[in-house]
């Protein structure tokens, strides 16, 4: 089941790749919130290579494992308190949720503690919604900025996460702004990745111009694991 639905995710990431915008590979990342290791597991022996989690406590717990650690890219996608930073960049290659310069520079001076370059995303907030985090926009440069001072972090991409809407079709406008957005910074600044899109509405964001889409329940369901 966990190998079809991947298979038919993949598939139609091909079908949305149908703008000039995508002149590369469009990655999936498997989101493993809730999920238990044995099917995170499952999802390896179908071939999955990056997986992604909203918090670091159940990743601690889930990547003890080594058989795991080494075998996939871990991205932390949900946000990331500052406390929790240390333990952060001992279990991800990536963190995607970046939001401040301060979380920035906490990043980059535990990193320098364990001597490893951090990757990291900016997370932007494209939306209205309180309750959803992420970096205004208008202060997108003065972080990227930023970031080339630092030495233990290496900004290679943006992130946001759009609106839920009944109509997926709704959620366009928030993924265009975030492709302009990276657009007018990606040359300057050599960001890569543009990730954006989940579950209900990863196609749209392709055609947007997304190269890292983050899918969980189109490939383990609804249940919610323990």
């Amino acid at each position: 089941m966990i190998c079809e639905n991947i298979r038919d995710i993949l598939e139609r990431i091909e079908k949305s790749k149908n703008k000039p915008v995508h002149k590369g590979e469009v990655k999936l990342i498997v989101v493993t919130k809730t999920v238990p290791i044995d099917k995170i597991k499952e999802a390896i022996d179908c071939g999955i290579t990056d997986v992604g989690e909203n918090r670091v406590q159940e990743a601690i717990l889930k990547f003890k494992d080594e058989s795991v650690t080494k075998s996939v890219k871990k991205h932390l996608i949900g946000h990331l308190q500052t406390n929790k930073v240390k333990k952060a960049i001992e279990i991800f290659d990536t963190i995607q949720s970046v939001d401040s310069i301060y979380l920035l520079e906490e990043i980059s001076r535990q990193a320098e503690k364990i001597n490893k370059i951090q990757e990291c995303f900016i997370e932007i907030k494209v939306s209205e919604e309180e309750t959803k985090y992420g970096l205004p926009p208008e202060d997108l440069k003065k972080i990227l900025d930023k970031s080339k001072e630092l030495k233990n972090v290496n900004v290679t991409g943006l992130m946001t996460i759009a609106p839920l809407f009944e109509n997926t079709e709704s959620v366009r406008p928030y993924f265009k702004k975030a492709y302009e957005y990276y657009s007018v910074f990606k040359a300057d600044y050599s960001l890569k990745y543009l990730s954006m899109g989940m579950t209900n509405d990863f196609e749209i964001a392709i055609e947007e111009g997304a190269n890292i889409v983050r899918v969980g329940t189109g490939i383990f369901g609804e249940r919610k694991y323990e």
